[in-house]
């Protein structure tokens, strides 16, 4: 089914298109609002992603690639997006109130350390930890080397757990 919708979609049939972006939407939103952590500005995110595969769909040459490079164009959408706003992408919201204060502590320890962190890190750091990418899905969908990719967890682990372990013992 994949490879025959992305072969009517390379023809110009929006509906095929339509059916592959819904198949994987669930997806496709989490991925642009880890970067996004709006909802708004996730779904421009996600309608940037729909109108270049449109536009360049007739392009992709293995179509069985389909959902890396559409991963891939959406990672660029959201990039491009928050270069723009130069704006600062937090990981996740802060817990509601009816957690413990422990809890929320620890949530916004978390939060501030991995802010603190460098962009290219907070990306390997949501990409691995809040999507569950591998690190080959990180290299491909970041076009980095997976030797940077790995390098760049490695670091941003290091970093957190020193910047956690001082806030904890204080």
């Amino acid at each position: 089914m994949l490879i025959k919708n992305v072969e009517l979609a390379k023809q110009g049939d929006k509906e095929a298109l339509l059916e592959l972006i819904l198949d994987k939407k669930d997806e496709y939103y989490k991925l642009a609002y880890v970067y996004m952590k709006n909802s708004d500005e996730t779904m421009d995110a996600v309608e940037d992603m729909i109108v270049i595969l449109y536009e360049k769909i007739k392009f992709l040459k293995k179509n069985e690639a389909f959902y890396s490079w559409s991963k891939t164009i959406l990672v660029n959408c959201c990039k491009k997006q928050l270069k723009k706003k130069k704006k600062l992408v937090y990981i996740h919201e802060l817990p509601n109130s009816d957690t413990k204060i422990i809890e929320k502590e620890n949530q916004i320890s978390l939060e501030n350390a991995l802010n603190n962190l460098k962009p290219k890190h907070q990306e390997a750091i949501k990409l691995k930890y809040y999507m569950n990418y591998t690190y080959n899905e990180i290299a491909d969908l970041t076009n980095i080397p997976i030797g940077t990719v790995k390098s760049r967890i490695s670091t941003a682990l290091k970093i957190l757990k020193i910047k956690l372990e001082g806030d904890f013992n204080e």
